[in-house]
């Protein structure tokens, strides 16, 4: 592999660890119903399940690209769920949006090997930068609610630029605004289907971080490289004499 000469993020899942997501949803649910005759939380979680994947699909580009802002989806998304349960109170669904959307804040957490790295890297004078999927007032968010802003030379998220990743152009738009050789670039992410292959396709060098251990398809995109915890990017950062 070439020498690392800049760092680039996926965000969720790779620096943010959103494994709480669904507790954020039980929780939603259990407090509405607690306050609503009538409304039963189990039924509300279970028709909260079988509305999101398929409203999710519907809109999912047009959120990941910016057409859609959080507030409506989730405000939607909650509309279907309670409609589902015979309820159609709009004040309910923009209450049960609004402790969502909080509650989503709260269950993300840093992972603890984000900052070690980020810190080695800046003294080693390694740029790092940001490449995420999704829209940008959530993502935005994410970065301000973590203090991670600060962190990145470039930042570049989907829903202000109208292309996401696996297209190569999105990385395109950090290695041109860096000057950086993309040879020497490293994209690190815990997607194979986005981060791993947009990254291959850019020609930077695909780091798949494989936090819990899952095992790669014959079929998958390879990576260059497969890590366990960012902690194993520090000993291939250059040495400051």
């Amino acid at each position: 592999m070439k020498p690392v000469g800049a760092l680039f993020f996926d965000l969720d899942d790779t620096l943010l660890d959103g494994s709480r997501r669904q507790e954020s949803i039980v929780r939603t649910c259990e407090m509405i119903a607690a306050n609503q005759p009538g409304l039963d939380a189990a039924r509300v979680i279970e028709a909260n399940a079988q509305i999101w994947p398929g409203y999710l699909q519907e809109v999912d580009e047009k959120w990941t690209l910016g057409a859609l802002d959080t507030a409506s989806v989730s405000l939607e998304a909650w509309r279907l769920t309670l409609g589902a349960c015979g309820c159609g109170d709009e004040s309910l669904a923009r209450r049960a949006s609004q402790i969502h959307l909080g509650l989503a804040v709260e269950a993300r957490r840093l992972f603890d090997d984000v900052l070690e790295l980020f810190a080695a890297a800046k003294r080693a004078r390694v740029p790092l930068a940001l490449i995420t999927n999704g829209p940008s007032d959530i993502q935005r968010g994410k970065l301000r609610v973590h203090g991670l802003e600060h962190w990145f030379d470039v930042v570049v998220i989907s829903g202000e630029v109208g292309i996401a990743k696996p297209n190569a152009s999105v990385f395109d738009l950090a290695v041109n605004k860096l000057l950086v050789e993309r040879e020497n670039v490293w994209h690190v992410g815990d997607s194979l289907t986005t981060d791993v292959a947009g990254a291959k396709a850019a020609g930077l060098t695909a780091v798949w971080i494989n936090r819990s251990g899952r095992v790669r398809r014959q079929d998958d995109p390879e990576p260059d490289c497969e890590i366990r915890s960012l902690s194993h990017l520090t000993s291939f950062l250059p040495v400051q004499l």
